[in-house]
């Protein structure tokens, strides 16, 4: 038996993740079944073991081929945090929305893992990948919010905690609100907007710290003479 070459290895793994992609998104990932994806590439049941243990890991590699891109934009924009952390979330946010509008591949992804996906089962490890993801994007939001108010960019009593999800069910609730009718309006060009708008808000009446109300005094009950 000849050996693969690295290439054509690749190559199938990539004829793999299109076809499971395509599959997923017209019958679902629990209907689907990992014979139905081979038919789908044109290879064998035992080809697809190859490349990949399970559904699960299938559906994993299918779902990072969206998530690298943006982990690369982040990775970029964090160099510029430094010296302004409101402004590289800024960019952040809008490159996040402004990739989905322009990759057809993220669009389908989505679209698969908002619609068409039940993370039970088989495809458990799949919702304990989007909790990581969420806590990584979460994380990095209030590290840069918590910048954004040592450098007087946000107010002083802002809760970047609360600031950091803010912003994140923004941009997520905008990529759904906007995957489910994609017709409604060019989220490229209005990326700008609707982040900045977002942030106006934050900037003027961010969600604030409750500080601890001081316990009073009490008196000394007098002495009666």
């Amino acid at each position: 038996m000849v050996r693969r070459t690295k290439t054509e290895a690749q190559a199938t793994r990539e004829r793999l993740l299109v076809a499971a992609l395509r599959v997923f998104r017209e019958r679902g990932t629990t209907r689907t079944s990992l014979a139905e994806v081979a038919a789908e590439a044109g290879v064998t049941r035992g080809a697809v073991y190859w490349h990949f243990r399970d559904k699960a890991e299938l559906f994993g590699a299918m779902c990072e081929r969206m998530t690298s891109p943006l982990d690369t934009m982040a990775r970029e924009c964090g160099a510029e945090s430094a010296n302004d952390p409101l402004g590289a979330l800024r960019a952040m946010s809008i490159a996040s929305l402004t990739h989905l509008a322009s990759d057809p591949r993220s669009q389908a992804v989505l679209d698969v893992v908002l619609h068409k996906s039940e993370l039970v089962g088989e495809l458990a490890s799949g919702a304990a990948r989007q909790k990581r993801i969420r806590s990584g994007c979460l994380a990095r939001n209030e590290t840069l919010m918590r910048g954004a108010v040592a450098r007087g960019q946000l107010p002083p009593d802002t809760d970047t905690t609360l600031a950091a999800r803010a912003l994140h069910a923004f941009i997520v609730g905008t990529m759904y609100e906007w995957i489910t009718d994609r017709r409604a309006y060019d989220l490229a060009a209005a990326a700008p907007a609707l982040v900045d708008a977002m942030l106006a808000g934050l900037r003027a009446s961010p969600p604030r710290c409750v500080l601890p109300t001081p316990a009073r005094r009490r008196r000394a009950p007098s002495r009666q003479r």
